[in-house]
């Protein structure tokens, strides 16, 4: 029997540790595909959970993986990370991860993990390894992506009003309950497409540093695509109900109308941020959009002291990750 390449074990534990991150990012943003759709009362939760990881997985076969590139060679130079550098950002994301899934708090499990890769960088070589135009076109989508959310979900509220205006609420609900279905599913597939591929860029990160992938390859291992589509998948499954919680009810009371143009306006954010190749937080997207449709109701139907909680959440994570990445990649040096 061959000896295994120098490092196989160490590559091959940090590779389960991004599943677990990926398994950990679907747990956590269950409630961006199913928090609408639930509490509107269209599905059941453990019908709306296998109904999100079914999409999920489905997604592997409708987005190139541009994403995947973005967090592959986007963001910081791949020449300079190492294992240290890898165990610190998914330590940084998961554990911040876990801290927001405790207190409920919708935060954004990409630019956690974003942040953990350039603050475990920065720990190792300082900023020159970071690459501008990709992390400035990620923070840019953290104000873009809820923005675009807000408008569409707003726009489409408006149409549907306008439309169905002499139509009795009774009929306009129970269409609305199906069609919520339709929403629910591309949003789910949106958000497969976006998140699985963030895991998929790290593992491709980890595979070229270490010598297992050549950094000229246009397309990752296929088991990588296929294990991270699987594990997020899994992790929607399980779902993430303290979270489901703050969505589906704690922002505004939603209607199955009203999910319909928030899961559309976000899923329409995702496909666009998809194909552009841009690494997006579907927790972003779907908050505007629930912002979007409840305004139009009627802006006091907001809870907007509560927005104001998600906004600042969403602002410390990508420095509270790269901190956290940074105290572990440095620990990862002193012990191994």
């Amino acid at each position: 029997m061959d000896a295994m390449p120098p490092g196989f074990w160490v590559v091959a534990m940090l590779v389960v540790l991004a599943l677990v991150f990926d398994f950990m990012n679907g747990f956590h943003d269950a409630a961006n595909s199913i928090a609408t759709v639930v509490s509107t009362g269209v599905l059941k939760p453990q019908q709306a959970v296998a109904f999100a990881a079914f999409f999920n997985v489905l997604a592997i076969a409708v987005f190139q993986l541009k994403v995947a590139a973005m967090i592959g060679k986007g963001i910081v130079e791949p020449g300079i990370v190492d294992q240290h550098v890898v165990f610190g950002a998914l330590i940084g994301a998961i554990a911040w991860n876990v801290i927001t899934w405790w207190y409920g708090i919708p935060s954004s499990s990409s630019h956690a993990l974003i942040g953990g890769i350039v603050g475990a960088t920065v720990a190792k070589a300082g900023l020159a390894p970071l690459i501008a135009s990709g992390i400035l076109k990620t923070v840019a989508f953290i104000f873009v992506s809820p923005a675009m959310g807000f408008l569409l979900g707003s726009l489409l509220m408006v149409a549907v009003a306008w439309i169905f205006r002499r139509t009795s609420p009774l009929k306009v609900d129970n269409w609305f309950r199906r069609l919520q279905l339709v929403s629910a599913g591309m949003y789910s597939l949106g958000h497969g497409g976006n998140d699985a591929q963030k895991t998929i860029g790290i593992i491709w990160l980890l595979l070229i540093s270490s010598g297992f992938a050549n950094a000229a390859d246009k397309m990752p291992p296929g088991w990588v695509i296929w294990s991270c589509y699987i594990a997020i998948g899994l992790g929607t499954l399980f779902g993430g109900w303290r979270i489901v919680k703050t969505m589906g009810q704690r922002i505004t009371k939603l209607k199955p109308v009203g999910g319909f143009c928030a899961e559309t306006g976000g899923a329409i954010t995702l496909f666009v941020a998809t194909g552009l190749g841009v690494p997006v937080s579907t927790t972003h997207t779907i908050t505007g959009a629930i912002f979007g449709v409840g305004s139009v109701r009627n802006a006091s139907a907001v809870r907007w002291g509560l927005a104001g909680n998600i906004v600042l959440a969403w602002i410390v994570t990508i420095p509270a990750s790269a901190l956290i990445a940074a105290v572990f990649y440095a620990l990862s040096t002193l012990l191994f």
